[in-house]
């Protein structure tokens, strides 16, 4: 998550807990609410990887998780750049052992989860 805020400070302000905003993404990063989202993004993603076989049982569940983002004012690009964020996590942790048909498994992986994400996007109601 230093990635994501590498990548996008202006994603900082959607991570607010008790109304405090975080002055710097440390300040945030350190917050254990944050710590506890973080886990619940490694928990979607381990859901996706467990399901690999059967990725449409979750698409309901990703729906939703893609409504509640899409409520706080998450832009539906602000997903890509999570995703490019686990995938430079996953290359600084796992080294040599991330090859290209290892980034391209994880890709497809996320695109996945991102897809059935983005109907919260696509299903506004008239008028929004």
């Amino acid at each position: 998550f230093c990635r994501l805020f590498d990548l996008d400070p202006d994603l900082l302000p959607f991570f607010q807990y008790n109304c405090k905003q975080f002055a710097s993404p440390q300040e945030c990063l350190s917050a254990p609410e944050f710590l506890d989202h973080i886990r619940k993004v490694m928990l979607v993603i381990d859901a996706a990887v467990s399901h690999l076989e059967n990725l449409s049982c979750l698409e309901e569940y990703l729906c939703n998780l893609g409504k509640k983002h899409q409520a706080i004012g998450v832009k539906v690009e602000s997903l890509s750049t999570v995703g490019e964020s686990l995938l430079y996590m996953l290359e600084k942790c796992l080294g040599t052992a991330f090859s290209p048909d290892v980034r391209e498994a994880w890709s497809k992986l996320y695109g996945a989860v991102v897809k059935a994400m983005r109907r919260a996007w696509e299903t506004l109601p008239e008028g929004d």
